[in-house]
Protein backbone atom coordinates (compact mmCIF):
# COMPACT_ATOMS: atom_id res chain seq x y z
CA UNK A 1 0.00 0.00 0.00
CA UNK A 2 0.96 3.48 0.17
CA UNK A 3 1.74 4.12 3.33
CA UNK A 4 4.33 0.86 3.51
CA UNK A 5 6.15 2.06 0.24
CA UNK A 6 6.35 5.46 1.55
CA UNK A 7 8.05 3.96 4.79
CA UNK A 8 9.96 1.86 2.53
CA UNK A 9 11.45 5.22 0.81
CA UNK A 10 11.38 7.55 3.97
CA UNK A 11 14.06 4.46 5.55
CA UNK A 12 15.87 4.74 2.46
CA UNK A 13 16.47 8.32 2.07
CA UNK A 14 17.43 8.61 6.04
CA UNK A 15 19.86 5.72 4.88
CA UNK A 16 21.40 7.70 2.65
CA UNK A 17 21.34 11.16 4.68
CA UNK A 18 23.09 9.50 7.03
CA UNK A 19 25.18 8.56 4.90
CA UNK A 20 26.39 11.69 3.52
CA UNK A 21 26.66 12.69 7.16
CA UNK A 22 29.28 10.12 7.76
CA UNK A 23 31.08 11.06 4.61
CA UNK A 24 31.43 14.38 5.38
CA UNK A 25 32.84 13.76 8.73
CA UNK A 26 35.48 11.83 7.11
CA UNK A 27 35.82 14.81 5.06
CA UNK A 28 35.29 12.83 1.54
CA UNK A 29 33.88 14.46 -1.01
CA UNK A 30 33.23 11.74 -4.18
CA UNK A 31 30.65 13.65 -5.38
CA UNK A 32 29.75 17.03 -7.17
CA UNK A 33 26.56 17.45 -5.30
CA UNK A 34 28.08 15.99 -2.42
CA UNK A 35 29.47 19.52 -0.59
CA UNK A 36 25.81 21.00 -1.23
CA UNK A 37 24.42 18.39 1.00
CA UNK A 38 27.59 18.27 3.49
CA UNK A 39 27.45 22.31 3.97
CA UNK A 40 23.54 22.84 4.08
CA UNK A 41 20.91 22.04 7.06
CA UNK A 42 18.35 19.86 8.20
CA UNK A 43 15.96 21.71 7.02
CA UNK A 44 17.26 22.31 3.68
CA UNK A 45 18.22 18.83 3.16
CA UNK A 46 14.85 17.74 3.89
CA UNK A 47 13.21 19.76 1.69
CA UNK A 48 15.24 18.79 -1.16
CA UNK A 49 14.44 15.33 -0.23
CA UNK A 50 10.78 16.11 -0.61
CA UNK A 51 11.73 17.64 -4.17
CA UNK A 52 13.00 14.66 -5.29
CA UNK A 53 10.22 12.47 -4.14
CA UNK A 54 7.75 14.52 -6.64
CA UNK A 55 9.56 13.32 -9.30
CA UNK A 56 8.69 10.33 -10.86
CA UNK A 57 10.03 6.78 -9.79
CA UNK A 58 11.39 4.55 -12.86
CA UNK A 59 10.37 1.69 -10.88
CA UNK A 60 6.38 2.84 -10.82
CA UNK A 61 6.61 4.32 -15.32
CA UNK A 62 8.07 1.00 -15.69
CA UNK A 63 5.39 -1.23 -13.34
CA UNK A 64 8.51 -2.76 -11.89
CA UNK A 65 8.51 -3.33 -7.79
CA UNK A 66 9.88 -1.34 -5.51
CA UNK A 67 12.30 -0.89 -3.66
CA UNK A 68 15.11 -2.33 -5.76
CA UNK A 69 17.63 -4.57 -4.50
CA UNK A 70 20.85 -2.98 -5.06
CA UNK A 71 23.92 -5.36 -4.76
CA UNK A 72 26.52 -2.80 -4.58
CA UNK A 73 28.24 -1.35 -1.66
CA UNK A 74 29.23 2.03 -3.85
CA UNK A 75 28.56 5.11 -2.23
CA UNK A 76 28.36 6.79 -5.53
CA UNK A 77 26.09 4.70 -6.85
CA UNK A 78 23.54 5.03 -3.84
CA UNK A 79 23.95 8.32 -4.65
CA UNK A 80 23.10 7.97 -8.10
CA UNK A 81 20.50 6.01 -7.81
CA UNK A 82 18.81 8.90 -5.15
CA UNK A 83 19.18 11.22 -7.84
CA UNK A 84 17.26 9.09 -9.95
CA UNK A 85 14.67 9.16 -7.62
CA UNK A 86 14.77 5.16 -7.70
CA UNK A 87 14.28 3.78 -4.34
CA UNK A 88 16.95 0.83 -3.10
CA UNK A 89 18.22 -1.38 -0.64
CA UNK A 90 21.16 -2.30 -0.45
CA UNK A 91 22.48 -6.39 0.09
CA UNK A 92 25.90 -7.47 -0.38
CA UNK A 93 27.33 -10.56 -0.63
CA UNK A 94 30.89 -10.26 -1.77
CA UNK A 95 32.89 -12.65 -4.40
CA UNK A 96 36.31 -12.86 -5.37
CA UNK A 97 36.72 -10.90 -8.35
CA UNK A 98 40.27 -11.12 -8.48
CA UNK A 99 40.32 -14.73 -9.49
CA UNK A 100 37.67 -14.22 -12.07
CA UNK A 101 38.52 -13.33 -15.70
CA UNK A 102 42.06 -12.89 -17.67
CA UNK A 103 43.02 -9.34 -17.34
CA UNK A 104 45.78 -9.93 -19.67
CA UNK A 105 43.31 -11.55 -22.35
CA UNK A 106 39.29 -10.24 -21.66
CA UNK A 107 38.38 -7.83 -23.37
CA UNK A 108 37.33 -4.78 -20.88
CA UNK A 109 33.17 -4.81 -21.74
CA UNK A 110 33.96 -8.74 -21.78
CA UNK A 111 35.22 -9.02 -17.94
CA UNK A 112 33.21 -6.08 -16.74
CA UNK A 113 29.96 -7.72 -17.55
CA UNK A 114 31.17 -11.28 -16.39
CA UNK A 115 31.90 -9.83 -13.17
CA UNK A 116 28.53 -8.36 -12.85
CA UNK A 117 26.87 -11.13 -13.92
CA UNK A 118 29.12 -13.27 -11.10
CA UNK A 119 27.97 -10.98 -8.54
CA UNK A 120 24.58 -11.44 -9.44
CA UNK A 121 24.36 -15.18 -9.80
CA UNK A 122 26.13 -15.19 -6.19
CA UNK A 123 23.26 -12.84 -4.84
CA UNK A 124 20.17 -14.45 -6.20
CA UNK A 125 21.53 -18.03 -4.92
CA UNK A 126 21.72 -16.41 -1.58
CA UNK A 127 18.04 -14.57 -1.67
CA UNK A 128 16.89 -17.83 -3.15
CA UNK A 129 18.65 -19.87 -0.03
CA UNK A 130 16.78 -17.25 2.27
CA UNK A 131 19.95 -16.03 3.56
CA UNK A 132 19.46 -12.39 2.98
CA UNK A 133 15.68 -12.67 4.94
CA UNK A 134 17.36 -10.60 7.86
CA UNK A 135 18.70 -7.87 5.43
CA UNK A 136 15.29 -7.57 3.66
CA UNK A 137 13.52 -4.25 3.89
CA UNK A 138 10.96 -4.96 6.99
CA UNK A 139 8.08 -6.83 6.24
CA UNK A 140 9.44 -8.56 2.45
CA UNK A 141 10.80 -11.79 2.32
CA UNK A 142 13.15 -13.22 -0.36
CA UNK A 143 9.09 -14.67 -1.89
CA UNK A 144 8.58 -10.91 -3.05
CA UNK A 145 8.81 -9.61 -6.25
CA UNK A 146 12.29 -8.07 -6.86
CA UNK A 147 14.79 -6.35 -9.81
CA UNK A 148 17.98 -7.00 -8.41
CA UNK A 149 21.23 -4.60 -9.84
CA UNK A 150 24.31 -5.44 -9.94
CA UNK A 151 27.73 -3.70 -11.39
CA UNK A 152 31.29 -3.78 -12.27
CA UNK A 153 33.62 -1.03 -13.48
CA UNK A 154 37.52 -0.73 -14.81
CA UNK A 155 39.63 1.93 -16.10
CA UNK A 156 41.67 1.41 -19.10
CA UNK A 157 44.44 3.18 -20.30
CA UNK A 158 47.15 2.43 -23.45
CA UNK A 159 45.42 -0.91 -23.68
CA UNK A 160 45.49 -2.20 -20.64
CA UNK A 161 43.17 -2.98 -17.91
CA UNK A 162 43.24 -1.44 -14.53
CA UNK A 163 41.05 -1.94 -11.60
CA UNK A 164 41.47 -0.71 -7.83
CA UNK A 165 45.43 0.00 -7.23
CA UNK A 166 47.17 -2.47 -4.81
CA UNK A 167 49.17 0.27 -3.25
CA UNK A 168 49.58 4.12 -3.11
CA UNK A 169 52.75 3.54 -5.57
CA UNK A 170 50.54 1.96 -8.08
CA UNK A 171 47.80 4.64 -7.80
CA UNK A 172 50.62 7.36 -8.77
CA UNK A 173 51.84 5.30 -11.47
CA UNK A 174 48.35 5.22 -13.17
CA UNK A 175 47.55 9.18 -12.71
CA UNK A 176 51.16 9.59 -14.30
CA UNK A 177 50.34 8.32 -17.55
CA UNK A 178 46.58 9.89 -17.46
CA UNK A 179 48.95 13.24 -18.56
CA UNK A 180 49.88 11.73 -21.46
CA UNK A 181 46.84 10.13 -22.86
CA UNK A 182 43.60 9.79 -22.46
CA UNK A 183 41.56 7.18 -19.84
CA UNK A 184 38.31 5.41 -20.32
CA UNK A 185 35.74 3.79 -17.77
CA UNK A 186 33.94 0.68 -19.04
CA UNK A 187 31.26 0.18 -16.34
CA UNK A 188 28.57 -2.83 -16.47
CA UNK A 189 25.48 -2.60 -15.15
CA UNK A 190 22.81 -6.06 -14.75
CA UNK A 191 19.27 -6.67 -13.73
CA UNK A 192 17.19 -9.45 -13.03
CA UNK A 193 13.64 -9.94 -11.99
CA UNK A 194 12.64 -12.34 -9.20
CA UNK A 195 10.95 -15.03 -9.21
CA UNK A 196 11.09 -14.87 -12.89
CA UNK A 197 14.95 -14.94 -13.27
CA UNK A 198 14.46 -12.93 -16.49
CA UNK A 199 17.88 -11.23 -17.06
CA UNK A 200 19.19 -7.52 -19.29
CA UNK A 201 22.49 -6.35 -19.14
CA UNK A 202 24.31 -3.72 -20.58
CA UNK A 203 28.13 -1.48 -20.87
CA UNK A 204 28.43 2.40 -20.65
CA UNK A 205 31.55 3.61 -21.58
CA UNK A 206 33.28 7.44 -21.03
CA UNK A 207 36.60 8.57 -21.61
CA UNK A 208 38.42 11.24 -19.85
CA UNK A 209 41.03 13.82 -21.11
CA UNK A 210 43.68 15.09 -18.27
CA UNK A 211 45.31 18.37 -18.55
CA UNK A 212 48.91 18.26 -18.92
CA UNK A 213 49.05 19.58 -15.46
CA UNK A 214 48.08 16.21 -13.36
CA UNK A 215 50.89 14.40 -11.97
CA UNK A 216 51.14 12.17 -9.03
CA UNK A 217 51.35 14.58 -5.78
CA UNK A 218 47.46 14.55 -6.91
CA UNK A 219 47.60 11.27 -5.16
CA UNK A 220 48.92 12.27 -1.88
CA UNK A 221 46.64 15.60 -1.86
CA UNK A 222 43.30 12.91 -2.08
CA UNK A 223 45.01 10.60 0.66
CA UNK A 224 45.44 13.84 3.13
CA UNK A 225 41.54 14.45 2.71
CA UNK A 226 41.25 11.05 3.49
CA UNK A 227 39.50 10.35 -0.03
CA UNK A 228 39.38 6.55 -0.62
CA UNK A 229 41.62 6.88 -3.80
CA UNK A 230 42.72 2.81 -3.65
CA UNK A 231 38.85 1.85 -3.57
CA UNK A 232 38.49 3.35 -7.01
CA UNK A 233 39.31 1.50 -10.13
CA UNK A 234 42.30 3.06 -11.65
CA UNK A 235 42.58 6.02 -8.67
CA UNK A 236 40.50 7.42 -10.48
CA UNK A 237 38.44 9.97 -8.64
CA UNK A 238 36.97 12.85 -10.89
CA UNK A 239 34.31 13.78 -8.67
CA UNK A 240 36.82 15.18 -6.48
CA UNK A 241 37.73 19.15 -6.92
CA UNK A 242 41.46 18.73 -6.82
CA UNK A 243 41.08 16.24 -9.58
CA UNK A 244 38.16 18.19 -11.61
CA UNK A 245 40.72 20.95 -12.13
CA UNK A 246 42.98 18.84 -13.78
CA UNK A 247 40.65 17.51 -16.35
CA UNK A 248 40.79 19.17 -19.84
CA UNK A 249 36.95 17.33 -21.10
CA UNK A 250 35.02 14.11 -20.64
CA UNK A 251 33.40 12.21 -24.08
CA UNK A 252 30.52 10.81 -21.96
CA UNK A 253 28.60 11.64 -19.06
CA UNK A 254 30.12 11.68 -15.40
CA UNK A 255 27.54 9.45 -13.95
CA UNK A 256 29.14 6.86 -16.41
CA UNK A 257 32.55 7.38 -15.13
CA UNK A 258 31.41 7.19 -11.39
CA UNK A 259 30.40 3.62 -11.84
CA UNK A 260 26.39 3.73 -13.40
CA UNK A 261 25.16 5.11 -16.02
CA UNK A 262 21.75 6.56 -15.55
CA UNK A 263 21.04 6.34 -19.52
CA UNK A 264 21.76 3.10 -19.32
CA UNK A 265 19.85 2.12 -15.89
CA UNK A 266 16.80 3.70 -17.58
CA UNK A 267 16.74 1.46 -20.88
CA UNK A 268 17.60 -1.59 -18.68
CA UNK A 269 14.32 -1.18 -17.08
CA UNK A 270 12.49 -0.46 -20.26
CA UNK A 271 13.82 -4.20 -21.82
CA UNK A 272 13.59 -5.61 -18.40
CA UNK A 273 9.82 -4.20 -18.71
CA UNK A 274 9.28 -5.40 -22.13
CA UNK A 275 10.89 -9.24 -21.39
CA UNK A 276 8.12 -9.28 -18.60
CA UNK A 277 5.37 -8.20 -20.94
CA UNK A 278 6.14 -10.35 -23.40
CA UNK A 279 6.77 -13.81 -21.52
CA UNK A 280 3.36 -12.79 -20.04
CA UNK A 281 1.63 -13.64 -23.16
Amino acid sequence: NNDSHCSVVDKEMRKVRSAVVAYALAVVTRHPHAAAFISSSSRDFSTRVSLNMGKSNPLIENNLPEPLLLGSGSFTRKLILSEMNIPYHKIVREIDERNLGDRSKDAPRDLVLMLAKAKMDHLINEIQAGNCNDDLPNGFTSANEWVVLTGDQVVTHAGNILEKPDSVEQAKRFVTGYASSPCSTVGSCVLTHLPSGIQVSGVDTATIHFKPTITSDIIDNLLKEDAPVLSCAGGLMIEHPLTREHIDRIEGTEDSVMGLSKDLVIRLLGELRQKLLENAK
